[in-house]
C-alpha cells in the first residue's frame, strides 16, 4: 500500500511541477515570423532578463533568462524573428512559440511514427522544422522558418 501512495505521490508532483513551469513558459511570445519587438514582449511577459544581445552581420541573438528556462531568438536584419533556440529542464510550450506555424508542426508531428524511447524529435513541416532532444530535466530544441533565414545564413546557425 505504501508503494502505491509513494507513486501516486511522484505522479502527483511531477505533475504539480509540469504545470508549474508550462504556465510561466506559455507566456514566451517570441512568435515566428514575428516583428522584432516581440523580444521586448517576451522579457516582460516572462518576468525574465536579457541576458545577452549578439549582432551578427545579418541577423542578431537576443538571449532571455527566465528562471531555467533560457530562449534565443534569432532576428534578420530585417527585423523577423525567423529562428527560435531553447534550453530548460522541459521544453517550452510550442503552441505560443511557433505562432501561426503551430498547426503545420502539429500536423506534420501527428503523421510521425510514434517515437518511444527516443531522446531527439524532428519534425518537418511544410514551411517549419522544429528539433528536439535531451532527457528530462535537461531539455533542449530548436525551430526555424527555411524561407526566412537571412541569405547566407544556415539552419545550424539557430542553436
Amino acid at each position: 500500500m505504501k508503494r502505491k501512495r509513494t507513486g501516486l505521490l511522484a505522479l502527483m508532483l511531477a505533475f504539480a511541477f509540469s504545470v508549474a513551469f508550462l504556465s510561466a513558459a506559455r507566456d514566451a511570445r517570441a512568435v515566428l515570423g514575428g516583428p522584432v519587438d516581440s523580444v521586448s514582449k517576451d522579457i516582460s511577459a516572462m518576468k525574465a532578463t536579457r541576458s545577452q544581445v549578439t549582432t551578427l552581420p545579418c541577423y542578431t541573438v537576443h538571449e532571455i533568462t527566465s528562471g531555467t528556462l533560457t530562449l534565443r531568438e534569432y532576428v534578420s536584419s530585417g527585423g523577423v524573428v525567423f529562428g527560435i533556440a531553447w534550453d530548460g529542464p522541459l521544453s517550452p510550450n510550442l503552441r505560443y512559440l511557433l505562432g501561426s506555424y503551430y498547426s503545420q508542426y502539429h500536423e506534420a508531428r501527428q503523421q510521425m511514427p510514434p517515437s518511444h524511447g527516443k531522446k531527439s524529435m524532428r519534425v518537418q513541416a511544410n514551411d517549419v522544422v522544429v528539433e528536439k532532444w535531451g532527457h528530462m530535466r535537461s531539455m533542449h530544441g530548436r525551430a526555424y522558418v527555411p524561407a526566412l533565414l537571412p541569405e547566407g545564413v544556415s539552419p545550424d546557425a539557430v542553436r
